[in-house]
């Protein structure tokens, strides 16, 4: 069964079943405690706390995610950054027998998996949490001996929540052939920015099945890039270095998801982990010796595997490959001063762990790179201190991470409440100026500005940027009332609301309307009248990449 087909028997089982067949939300998510969408059930997040859901109490969904929690073990056999979590979904339903017999069904009875190849384990509990005994006892009534029931600590078997608070609890997971292919994940409690556990009114059910790894089982591949998800990539790259291929298969993936929802390459948040993932690449493509610009010829293979699914992908195939080009010149510069810095390091003997990751962190090299280089010159890497260096790194961003989105106080906050809705009168002006053919490609919103990249072929004039300005304040002083809708996505397209991330809305969105001046689907939130804003002043604009501008503003 190729994956389109299975992805379309996952949705089609649980209609039959009483689910509403929910789209994929974009990657960018509208918590803002999460740089990106790591899940099923962030779109769902509220409705698991108690907020009325539009789709009715049992959903299923094919979301796209992006984790790069496991980015230090991609190239194995199983392990991605970009894939697509198939779940199924119950606000206050059913709970833990309907869920684990409803994976039953569809495993066992629709794709008729040998249960004898399976294992299955539960939480055993601890001091904070008891023993998930209920499933325990589901599955030994299923059929289940107990010597394939395993009993799991809090790591292994307790999920949750998305973000620095939110739902949690204990989870089912289903392994086939030693392989984790499903979790199912028990709402019971929430779980505050303290770590403090509290039961949660509403029970729900939030299951996570990956669909690559479905396709590696179903397709009986021995690993996911043999799968037909990736193999029309996999074969494009030539080399024997298996893992350097596999990394490179996941990342061009990843980029052309995560460039289709308007993010570009910078020094910040989803830009920088954007930028780090097409520099790893473009090191990788040097040891297997492909030629420059290799990269960019892989983007239509990407497209070719999920334009009928993601069709959005397709529209803005030139748009990818011209972003992972600029940034490969980019990058090229940044090699030859690394080139020059790895010579230095290089007379001192082996590369100590601090160098290896100096040479990742300041000029991009990936440890591939550097340990290729290093065994030309007969020297050694030192890879566990690089592998310290990173985790080190990665807890500082982590922090810096809850700081910026879970710890700003209430005026920063307002401040970038503000700035928000300036974006869209920014938006809205720039396609009264400079026509409708500008459309959004990307924001970042700080509490001190503003940052918008949008199409638009050349440099504005000195009076282009004048006319936006003055308009955007015309509308300031106007204190012009900001309306929130919440209709469906078909009703916002036409009543004229703007929306450049097609397929990636639910089914019920918010409209967000600033007079009779703009109108965007928008997940929020908003001042009440423009009068708030004070004084809007951009303060730059500059190019972000071809055909592609970049405004900074400020309000006084």
């Amino acid at each position: 069964m190729n994956s389109n087909k299975l992805r379309e028997s996952f949705l089609k089982f649980f209609e039959k079943n009483g689910h509403k067949i929910v789209a994929s939300s974009s990657l960018i998510p509208d918590d803002p405690s999460v740089l990106l969408t790591t899940a099923g059930m962030q779109q769902f997040k509220r409705y698991f706390l108690g907020e009325p859901s539009p789709y009715g109490n049992k959903v299923v969904s094919c979301q796209q995610s992006f984790r790069t929690s496991d980015i230090d073990r991609i190239g194995d056999k199983t392990h991605l950054i970009f894939f697509e979590m198939l779940g199924n979904f119950s606000f206050g339903d059913y709970f833990k027998e309907g869920a684990i017999k409803l994976a039953f069904s569809f495993l066992f009875e629709e794709l008729k998996l040998n249960k004898q190849e399976c294992y299955f384990t539960v939480f055993k509990g601890d001091k904070d949490t008891p023993f998930d005994k209920e499933s325990f006892s589901i599955l030994k009534k299923l059929g289940v001996p107990e010597s394939k029931i395993k009993k799991m600590c809090r790591k292994e078997n307790f999920w949750g929540p998305t973000g620095l608070e939110g739902p949690c609890g204990p989870t089912v997971e289903i392994y086939y052939k030693e392989l984790e292919i499903w979790n199912l994940v028990f709402n019971e409690y929430f779980r505050d920015k303290h770590g403090k556990l509290s039961p949660l009114e509403q029970k729900g059910v939030d299951t996570g099945l990956g669909l690559e790894r479905l396709a590696k089982v179903i397709q009986n591949k021995p690993s996911i890039f043999e799968t037909d998800l990736f193999e029309p990539i996999m074969r494009e790259i030539s080399g024997k270095n298996e893992r350097a291929k596999r990394i490179i298969s996941d990342h061009i993936k990843a980029c052309t998801f995560l460039i289709s929802e308007g993010i570009l390459p910078s020094n910040k948040d989803r830009g920088y982990i954007l930028r780090r993932l097409i520099r790893r690449i473009i090191g990788l493509e040097k040891i297997l010796g492909l030629s420059n610009n290799f990269l960019i010829g892989l983007v239509p293979k990407v497209v070719e595997i999920y334009q009928d699914i993601y069709p959005e992908i397709k529209s803005k195939e030139a748009e990818i490959m011209t972003v992972i080009q600029n940034e490969g010149e980019r990058f090229e510069k940044a090699l030859v001063k690394g080139l020059k810095q790895f010579e230095k390091i290089s007379l001192k003997g082996n590369i100590s762990g601090i160098d290896a990751f100096h040479l990742y962190d300041t000029y991009g090299f990936p440890l591939e790179l550097t340990i290729e280089l290093a065994e030309q010159k007969d020297l050694k890497v030192d890879k566990q201190g690089f592998e310290s260096a990173f985790k080190k790194h990665q807890q500082i961003s982590r922090a810096g991470i809850e700081k910026k989105f879970g710890g700003i106080g209430k005026q920063a906050g307002d401040e970038s409440i503000k700035l928000h809705t300036a974006t869209h009168l920014l938006h809205q002006a720039l396609r009264q100026i400079l026509g409708e053919g500008v459309k959004q490609m990307g924001s970042d919103i700080t509490a001190e500005r503003l940052r918008f990249d949008f199409s638009h072929s050349k440099k504005m004039t000195e009076t282009e940027i004048k006319k936006v300005e003055t308009l955007v304040n015309q509308k300031i002083k106007q204190d012009l009332k900001i309306k929130k809708e919440e209709v469906s996505y078909e009703k916002a397209i036409k009543s004229g609301a703007l929306a450049f991330f097609k397929n990636k809305y639910p089914n019920k969105v918010n409209v967000y309307s600033i007079g009779g001046f703009s109108k965007e689907i928008c997940g929020g939130p908003h001042i009440k009248r423009t009068s708030e804003l004070g004084v809007f002043r951009i303060i730059k604009e500059e190019s972000s990449g071809a055909g592609i501008r970049r405004i900074r503003a400020v309000l006084e």
